[in-house]
């Protein structure tokens, strides 16, 4: 697929979601987040870049971490969610934290500026995740640190069927990609490959918990990777691929309720040029 295009998809579906994203999301997406800043160790004082920082989720938590001395910056493809992240800082009066619309792959930032980046469960939306991984090493001062989250195997998630399911009405162009980067040793051999040291990851088993199958059905097409193709849809269209994605997440569901399993990986490295070491801290979720 067009690089240009995927973009252009992931953009306009991001923009779409952004409004129901943290609603539908930050619950389930807490134990990864939670995850990544802890491998990050941040401190009071530092320069933290968050990749495909959505709304703002992490960034705002790094802000609190490096505290007014420190400064963070949130880049995204999306201007919607971009502003949504704005947004979010205002509302909670942090001057330390901003955000611009800004592509990971050709980051406008000046080399060694940073001393972590992160990117939370986006790497395997983009069209290169080698070129941005470079990108990050590129804007990080020798022995900054990396953190990534992204989705596991996709056996491990059983959320999985939505993009055969959108696949079997539109194409995509999003399930080839997302699933990939959790496949055992993907994302540490890409991190190797990006010249990054120190590399450690561990996996996290988790589960989605939605009260009903319609708060199950939203987080899957309206708030989540699938959103510009749900857009596109007729209410017939609609109908049909939410009843099969219901039928489809049956086996987990408990009561009214589902309770669907997933798999996140989370990886450490270091810039080259410092200091190796990688602490992984204890996670707490708040969940």
């Amino acid at each position: 697929m067009d690089a240009r295009l995927q973009r252009r998809i992931q953009r306009y579906g991001c923009d779409l979601a952004a409004r129901d994203y943290e609603p539908l999301w930050q619950a389930q997406l807490a134990e990864a987040q939670a995850a990544l800043l802890a491998s990050a160790s941040l401190a009071p004082g530092e320069r933290v870049l968050d990749v495909a920082c959505g709304t703002g989720l992490v960034a705002i938590d790094a802000a609190r971490a490096v505290g007014p001395d420190g400064q963070v910056l949130g880049i995204d493809l999306s201007g919607q969610m971009v502003d949504a992240a704005g947004q979010r800082a205002r509302e909670r009066r942090l001057s330390n934290v901003s955000f611009a619309r800004m592509d990971a792959e050709a980051l406008d930032l000046p080399d060694a500026s940073f001393d972590a980046a992160l990117c939370a469960l986006g790497l395997m939306y983009m069209p290169d995740p080698a070129q941005a991984l470079r990108e990050m090493r590129r804007v990080l001062r020798p022995g900054g640190r990396l953190g990534l989250a992204v989705w596991g195997e996709r056996s491990r998630c059983g959320w999985s069927a939505v993009f055969q399911i959108v696949d079997a009405e539109v194409a995509s162009e999003v399930c080839p990609l997302f699933f990939r980067l959790g496949q055992q040793g993907a994302l540490e051999r890409l991190c190797a490959d990006a010249k990054f040291e120190a590399i450690e990851h561990r996996r996290i088993a988790t589960m989605l918990a939605y009260a009903d199958a319609d708060e199950a059905c939203n987080a899957a097409f309206v708030g989540g990777p699938v959103a510009l193709a749900w857009s596109r849809f007729g209410d017939d269209v609609r109908e049909l691929v939410r009843a099969r994605y219901v039928e489809s997440i049956e086996a987990w569901r408990h009561g009214q309720g589902y309770k669907v399993p997933g798999e996140f990986v989370i990886v450490a490295a270091v810039a080259p040029g410092g200091p190796h070491a990688v602490r992984w801290l204890p996670v707490s979720a708040g969940r």
